[in-house]
């Protein structure tokens, strides 16, 4: 019987590592990198680097219910847009509302918290109407509202109007609080919860404020997850099974 010699083929050692790379199946870093703002009592800063409260809570158990690691990044408001528009990584921010604007460079998960109504933290001297369209109509009224942040469609488009003054500011909400309590402008907006919050935190100063609800505001808004384009559906549609339902 005729024995066939075995042939030995000797691959370059680069050529032999790509060869293995090629043929080993593909496995991608699930780790999201889960941004969050200091923003009782949304978002409260713990000693490991995490975060609980409100929309953080609900985010790191549906995150643990998932199996989905993640490293938590205490990030400002506007660069966490910068960076899940940029859409390098696999990127994660805690408790945004869900806009049309936003869905063209985001995903979002199913919402993780529902807000009280939105009110009106005012200084003691404001007068108001009931109607919260009739305020922000009235020519003079001083609005501060924080850069990048979103209030809902209803006053996010009587805001549009630009009937009232609109400051927008960067500023946190605390130092928001004490520029009305000083007067330097007539109100800014809070979801309810968040407005006793802040009053309970401004000391003296709460004295020199009001808070204001109105008649046409409807429900609060709906907090949602907002993640970058780069993660992966089928992840996200892991994190939205362990996501129990919001009215």
């Amino acid at each position: 019987m005729r024995m066939r010699r075995a042939v030995s083929i000797r691959l370059p050692a680069c050529a032999l590592a790509c060869l293995l790379l090629a043929l080993a199946p593909a496995r991608a870093d699930e780790r999201i990198t889960l941004h969050f703002n200091e923003r009782p009592p949304y978002m409260v800063p713990g000693a490991d680097g995490s975060a609980s409260g409100l929309t953080a809570t609900p985010a790191r158990q549906a995150f643990a219910a998932a199996g989905i690691a993640v490293r938590w990044a205490q990030t400002p408001t506007t660069r966490q847009l910068a960076v899940i528009r940029d859409n390098e990584g696999l990127d994660c921010a805690i408790g945004w509302f869900r806009k049309p604007d936003r869905e063209a460079f985001a995903k979002f998960s199913k919402p993780i918290y529902r807000d009280r109504p939105t009110v009106v933290l005012a200084h003691a001297a404001f007068a108001a109407e009931r109607q919260l369209a009739d305020l922000l109509r009235r020519p003079g009224v001083t609005v501060l509202v924080k850069d990048n942040f979103s209030y809902g469609p209803m006053i996010d488009a009587l805001l549009a109007e630009k009937r009232a003054s609109v400051l927008r500011t960067s500023a946190e909400n605390q130092q928001m609080v004490r520029m009305v309590a000083e007067r330097r402008v007539d109100m800014m907006f809070a979801a309810e919860e968040e407005a006793q919050h802040l009053l309970s935190l401004a000391g003296n100063a709460a004295q020199g404020l009001r808070v204001l609800h109105f008649d046409d505001v409807p429900s609060g808004e709906r907090r949602h997850l907002m993640c970058s384009k780069r993660v992966p559906d089928a992840l996200l549609d892991r994190l939205n099974a362990a996501i129990p339902a919001i009215d």
